[in-house]
């Protein structure tokens, strides 16, 4: 065992020679997990005032769950069924009142799970902000107005809007299990603002939907420009603060020397607060009388109708229904999405949010299990 771990040792000394040092973080830990939040530095985000806490429903049976869901050839019922895909949270929420409540890996309700990719929505809503309060002109600006030291060719005809749908044209290599690809890079490298310097265009902006971490970090680097400061501290005091979150949350950083958030993912909370997204998204950004975000910016971040087929909108995604003729058809619903399968869905014809968190993803059809979910309650 300890000639193992010297060779090892010895390994990773002689990868840190020749490699990045992202490189070798991504050796010793591996691929992400939801542990994650304890590995890097971060900065607080602390809640304010007296929590909001929705009601509990005393009568379990009144919720209506599938009887049974297969996976993989096998049908379980529904809690084992979140047993088997290592659900660590899974609540349902109609009217302010939890209709269901699970916790399980040993999880608790006041356990902490990273968001990851949840948090290019949270990037979006913050971005909204900015534009209401006139930080931001509109997301028609280029986003080298923001971030000059973009100086390759192509960036200049680049729009805050073009970030906001995936359609920027950036070159960026998101394949989650490359040691050497972008998305590990900034997600495990140090220096955030040195790595953008480095992007290149591969196509000219508005061509089509590309699903790239960067152009979420490009936003959040944007609305930190635009208002001098940093987005986790934006974040307390334009939503957090007002929220009734029952716990404090975090925002993960490159390092402690730059302390650049990582905006295309890495917003740590708790489920229920996580819930409170949604729910402020569920009434136009209106949080119990106070007006968080425009009900504009709402409207416009989840219309659907866009040049991605409906599916995808300003950092949020949409189920699609299928016509009789097979075409499709958009169903209202939207969610925030994140590795591992993390997911604040909303079915707002119902007023429903729910939140699944978990340590692995186990089924390829979440939103459109909680879409069967909403519909039957």
């Amino acid at each position: 065992m300890i000639r193992r771990n010297r060779l090892a040792l010895c390994f990773l000394l002689g990868m840190s020679l020749f490699c990045s040092c992202h490189v070798v973080r991504f050796f010793i830990y591996n691929f992400a997990d939801i542990r994650d939040y304890k590995k890097f530095p971060k900065i607080a985000i602390s809640k304010q005032g007296q929590p909001f806490v929705f009601t509990a429903k005393d009568d379990k049976d009144s919720v209506k769950l599938p009887a049974t869901i297969t996976v993989k050839k096998r049908e379980y019922s529904f809690q084992p069924f979140l047993d088997k895909t290592k659900t660590v949270a899974f609540i349902v929420i109609r009217n302010d009142t939890v209709l269901y409540q699970y916790y399980g890996q040993g999880y608790t309700e006041s356990s902490i799970v990273p968001s990851f990719s949840m948090a290019k929505s949270f990037v979006s809503m913050l971005l909204g902000i900015a534009i209401d309060e006139g930080a931001i002109k509109d997301v028609h600006e280029p986003i080298t107005k923001y971030l000059p030291e973009l100086t390759a060719p192509g960036f200049e005809k680049i729009t805050i809007e073009d970030l906001l749908n995936m359609r920027s044209g950036i070159r960026f290599n998101e394949g989650y299990l490359n040691p050497f690809g972008d998305v590990a890079k900034y997600y495990y490298g140090v220096n955030l603002n040195k790595y953008i310097t480095k992007l290149k265009t591969e196509t000219a902006p508005d061509q089509g939907f590309k699903y790239k971490s960067v152009n979420s970090q490009l936003l959040a680097m944007i609305v930190e420009r635009a208002v001098h400061k940093h987005l986790a501290d934006y974040m307390e005091e334009k939503v957090w603060r007002y929220l009734g979150a029952e716990y404090d949350a975090s925002w993960s950083i490159d390092s402690k020397k730059d302390s650049e958030v990582k905006g295309f993912c890495c917003f740590n909370a708790r489920a229920r607060d996580f819930a409170k997204i949604g729910r402020l998204y569920l009434h136009n950004g209106n949080w119990n009388g106070k007006q968080i975000i425009s009900e504009k910016w709402v409207k416009k971040s989840l219309d659907a109708k866009n040049k991605n087929g409906g599916f995808y909108s300003y950092q949020w995604w949409h189920t699609l229904d299928r016509n009789a003729n097979g075409s499709a058809a958009i169903s209202g619903d939207f969610f925030a999405d994140g590795l591992l399968d993390q997911f604040i869905y909303v079915y707002p014809e119902k007023n429903i949010v729910i939140v699944r968190l978990g340590k692995k993803e186990g089924l390829h059809a979440w939103p459109a299990l909680m879409k069967e979910i909403a519909r039957a309650n």
